[in-house]
This record gives structure tokens, C-alpha cells and sequence, in this order.
């Protein structure tokens, strides 16, 4: 495993950081290999951007009323 030196965080990052590990109950040390584990993750592909990804593909297309169509069934 790799070692990382961050020097020169702003004292305002630093205190969020310590205040979410003290509320998750870890060490500052995990809280940050938690944080950028996550933020590692980002880049790869996510619920959001496949959503992004089917949104377009059905872009434009015409969608019927599911209530109406519902409501026919109903009836038949």
C-alpha cells in the first residue's frame, strides 16, 4: 500500500474532515482513505451516468399516458 503527504490543507477542510471522522467514529487517517476510496470511484461509471446515458437514447421519442392505458385495461 502507498503513503500520501497532503501539505498545506486549508484549516477550514481539516476541520470538516475532522468533525465527519469524529462523527463516523474513524481515525482522521481513515476518514480521508475513505473519502478519496469514494471519490476514486466517481470516475468510474455510475447510476447517474447511465441514467444520463438512457435519458438521451429516448430522447424525443413519444411516450403514451400510463394512466389512460391503465385506465382502459381497467375497463375492458
Amino acid at each position: 500500500m502507498k503513503s500520501l503527504t497532503i501539505r498545506n490543507i486549508p484549516d477550514q477542510v481539516y476541520e470538516k474532515l475532522t468533525g465527519l471522522a469524529r462523527r463516523n467514529k474513524r481515525s482522521l487517517q481513515k476518514q480521508i482513505q475513505m473519502v478519496l476510496e469514494r471519490e476514486s470511484h466517481l470516475g468510474e461509471t455510475s447510476c447517474i451516468s447511465e441514467a444520463r446515458v438512457l435519458r438521451d437514447r429516448f430522447s424525443g421519442r413519444e411516450w403514451g399516458d400510463i394512466v389512460k392505458d391503465i385506465r382502459k385495461e381497467r375497463e375492458r
